[in-house]
């Protein structure tokens, strides 16, 4: 069985959680021992892991007018074309994607963001799409999440062969309900062309029904795992210079992550107890709302805000914490947890995410509760029998969700799509 994939971020380069579920669940398929993946990203930084999988740059990709067919360009330019201009424009040859004036595709290694023409982007990596799928054979294509569902729906249209969207998140999630409509016209445009979705969680297969008007019968779960931690990463020392109590939120500062009912619950606490110090970690553009926040409530002096932060920066915080919250207003998965998890420390989850229909050993609180969010923090740092109930018992339940059991899953579905 060969896939093509089509993702937008892959390790160690990544901005969130797409680009390691997408790590996780390649690798998970791979183990079966019968795939055969074409994962395409925007720009490799060649520092990727390829032992399991094939890695194409749609930067690095030659696209030459001439494979691009006539409807498509029609479709592109939004109009008529006499023969003479479609032949003119076939011939035309772009080297790369800086020759469509475009900004590092996909670069994320450098800034921590998306870049401001994304739009424009997604576009360009559909037309590299076609390209790719003219020279790369495949059973069935796979595109993981709304920015690659164009690359996936052209590379449909140039093989014949199937197509499988993969929902991580949608912009129900991230705009809490404000959607854009560009977006959101994207993502319809990608589900409508499926040949099956597949979403991260019930919470998000619901919206995917219900919001996008879909089918039950093409909407198929599966629920994101973890990668077992390396010995490396096992072996970090806890770097903590101070002797209180930690508790962390990381991730984007944004209006879906529910920083601010961290902060606020924060706040409760520290009316309480002083021997705790809590880490916001992440960037967004809540970043300036939050520290006028922190500084409103007067608890500036125990808090601490670390920026964007990736790779093992990530586990050291881990290790270094007492208890992780995610108090997302709308999560469709959240692999955070279980990475914080996987470190030995007990998380607080919000009942408005993908992950708290799997775990059972996580704290869970309505994300607008912060009196209990606040509960449940200072229990976790107060009763060392409750911590350490949950630190060994979360560890166990988390080792036991595995990527090659997500893999497996997937993989029947592509044998019914192709059977």
């Amino acid at each position: 069985m060969k896939a093509l994939m089509f993702g937008w971020e892959f390790p160690p380069h990544i901005l969130g959680g797409l680009g390691t579920a997408s790590y996780g669940l390649t690798k998970g398929m791979a183990a079966q021992g019968d795939m055969d993946i074409t994962f395409v990203i925007p720009k490799p930084s060649g520092e990727e892991d390829t032992s399991f999988l094939s890695i194409i740059g749609a930067g690095n990709t030659p696209v030459v007018y001439r494979d691009v067919d006539h409807d498509y360009l029609v479709k592109r330019l939004g109009q008529r074309m006499s023969t003479d201009t479609y032949y003119r424009l076939r011939n035309h040859i772009y080297a790369d994607f800086s020759h469509r004036h475009t900004d590092d595709l996909g670069c994320i290694e450098f800034s921590g963001r998306y870049p401001d023409n994304l739009l424009e982007e997604i576009d360009n990596y559909s037309i590299v799409a076609g390209v790719i799928a003219r020279s790369e054979y495949c059973d069935v294509i796979h595109s993981h999440d709304w920015l690659t569902y164009p690359a996936g729906i052209h590379a449909k249209q140039i093989t014949g062969k199937p197509l499988v969207v993969h929902v991580h998140a949608t912009d129900f999630d991230r705009s809490r309900g404000n959607v854009n409509p560009s977006v959101f016209a994207i993502e319809m445009d990608g589900m409508n062309h499926a040949d099956h979705i597949i979403t991260v969680s019930e919470l998000t297969r619901r919206t995917v029904i219900e919001k996008y008007h879909q089918d039950p019968a093409k909407v198929t779960t599966v629920h994101n795992a973890v990668t077992p931690l390396s010995p490396s990463i096992l072996s970090l020392p806890k770097k903590a210079s101070v002797t209180e109590k930690i508790v962390t939120f990381l991730g984007r500062i944004t209006m879906q992550k529910g920083c601010e009912y961290f902060v606020e619950a924060t706040a409760r606490v520290l009316e309480h107890t002083s021997n705790v110090r809590f880490i916001m970690a992440g960037s967004g553009d809540m970043m300036d709302a939050m520290i006028r926040l922190v500084a409103k409530y007067n608890i500036a002096d125990r808090f601490h805000f670390t920026g964007f932060m990736k790779g093992q920066q990530v586990y050291e915080v881990f290790k270094s914490s007492d208890v992780y919250v995610m108090p997302s207003v709308s999560e469709p998965f959240g692999i955070s947890p279980l990475e914080a998890m996987q470190c030995g420390v007990p998380s607080i989850i919000s009942y408005q995410s993908g992950c708290a229909e799997i775990l059972n050993y996580a704290v869970k609180v309505d994300y607008w509760d912060v009196e209990a969010m606040a509960d449940a923090i200072y229990a976790l740092i107060t009763y060392p029998e409750m911590h350490q109930f949950l630190k060994e018992e979360g560890l166990r339940e988390v080792n036991s969700l595995t990527w090659e059991a997500a893999g497996q899953k997937v993989r029947d579905i592509y044998n019914r799509l192709t059977r």
